[in-house]
């Protein structure tokens, strides 16, 4: 492809912080760490390495229980178990960093907006303005057993609760005003008497008198990343969100995708360059494609049927396909109550490359539905700039096959001719993450998000 096509924006670039790898086999792979879900010193490595290549994000997913699964498969996979709790995890990663953001899960099903405020601010002042909140609903049975009695679970009503939760979030977010802060040891004034306000925030589901006890750091607030792709998940990023973060296997559904949502907060009165579209990308470079393919069939070599299986019935929303002949067709589903995005997608993909339930299996264990590709650093780097300069991505989020070297691999490989063709910063980017991701900076004397919804 061209390279004549020098484009103002740049890509943004992510990395998913995950134990031995993105691949489910990935902790068989000789190459490794075999306890990497409890090794402190993995995550950070992995995080030092994307921020030395100039990577905008570190991203930290979690669940808040263990999938439901075949008793045989959930005995023989690591990634049920992260190993942290994510925003414990992200205050590790933030201390021993310098300017890559990091992007921690929380759920808004099974918190609330005062205690997650808190805990977001707080990290956002420990890393000096590179903390974003991927704001999640969480999906599994399995996660709300864990909790008592409370919301409702219909995926519509989780998301109706996460707008409001989201907005309480923000009302108390907006309760200090950093110029007000005088600390002048002469006077005895610390604060000037406007710098503070209550939010009385009063909802349906959440109230939230205020003000908030934690101040904001450079960045104003931290950074709000929605990862929902339903129609409720792309309403609310619209609405609320600086980066999405999306699954798509190519670039038609890719760009069908990014029109939609930049539509959307241009209708919610939003600079539609305000809200970031990140895909997700499972690379597996090689010097050449057989290379390439050689390391592919070498992960997939390591699948065990049985965890396959079990990892394809939690991303079709957590079903159960005993019984079903893995050698026909993907049978009809009702519509997920959890992952509806991923099972739809999955469904396509199954429909689109006529594959059996079984090659369905195999197909996504390693990109689980995100874009995979398979080939030599100049042939990713391709596509990846034909993604971006036809308005499909803003920039992606790196799934590893395995850490640390499909993650080396990418960056040795990939982003040194990315940069040749200025598509990525030339140097080393400094400031808050906001600033890095080239977003509008956080009006202070903005409106604030309290209303009354009861």
């Amino acid at each position: 492809m061209s390279t004549s096509y020098m484009p103002a924006r740049k890509i943004v670039l992510g990395t998913i912080l995950y134990p031995s790898g993105h691949h489910v086999a990935a902790w068989r792979a000789p190459s490794t760490q075999v306890d990497a879900n409890i090794s402190v010193g993995h995550y950070v490595s992995a995080a030092r390495a994307a921020e030395a290549a100039g990577f905008e994000i570190a991203f930290i997913s979690d669940r808040l229980g263990v999938p439901k699964g075949r008793a045989e498969a959930l005995r023989r996979i690591d990634e049920w178990s992260h190993g942290f709790e994510a925003l414990t995890l992200a205050s590790a990663v933030a201390m021993a960093t310098e300017t890559i953001g990091i992007v921690a899960t929380a759920s808004t099903t099974f918190n609330e907006p005062y205690n997650l405020a808190r805990q977001f601010a707080s990290l956002d002042l420990i890393s000096d303005g590179r903390i974003g909140w991927n704001i999640v609903t969480s999906s599994l049975q399995q996660e709300s057993d864990n909790f008592n009695a409370g919301p409702d679970f219909d995926h519509a009503a989780r998301y109706d609760r996460a707008g409001e939760f989201v907005e309480a979030v923000l009302s108390l977010w907006q309760s200090w005003d950093p110029g007000g802060f005088v600390r002048d040891k002469k006077t005895g004034v610390f604060f000037k008497p406007d710098a503070v306000k209550n939010t009385d925030y009063q909802g349906r589901h959440f109230r939230s008198k205020g003000p908030l006890n934690i101040i904001p750091s450079r960045q104003g607030r931290p950074l709000l990343v929605q990862a929902g792709s339903s129609d409720a998940g792309k309403a609310l990023a619209a609405r609320t969100a600086d980066v999405v973060f999306t699954a798509h296997s190519d670039i038609v559904s890719a760009r069908g995708f990014y029109q939609d949502v930049k539509k959307r907060a241009a209708a919610s009165g939003r600079q539609a360059d305000d809200v970031l579209v990140l895909p997700g990308i499972f690379p597996v470079v090689g010097k050449t494609r057989m290379e390439a393919e050689d390391k592919y069939a070498a992960l997939q070599d390591l699948i065990q049927p049985d965890v396959a299986l079990s990892l394809l019935e939690t991303y079709l929303g957590d079903v159960d396909l005993s019984g079903i002949d893995i050698d026909g067709p993907l049978p009809d589903l009702p519509v997920s109550n959890s992952i509806r995005s991923r099972q739809t997608l999955l469904n396509d993909l199954a429909r689109k490359e006529s594959l059996s339930v079984g090659a369905l299996a195999r197909r996504i264990a390693g990109a689980r539905g995100h874009w995979q590709i398979i080939g030599t650093a100049e042939d990713i780097a391709s596509e990846i700039e034909d993604w971006f300069t036809s308005r499909a991505a803003d920039g992606f989020m790196l799934l590893p096959p395995t850490f640390p070297a499909g993650q080396d691999d990418f960056i040795a490989g990939v982003v040194p001719l990315l940069r040749e063709r200025g598509l990525l910063n030339p140097g080393k980017v400094v400031g808050s993450l906001r600033e890095r991701l080239g977003l509008s900076k956080i009006a202070r004397s903005g409106p604030n998000h309290a209303r009354n919804r009861a």
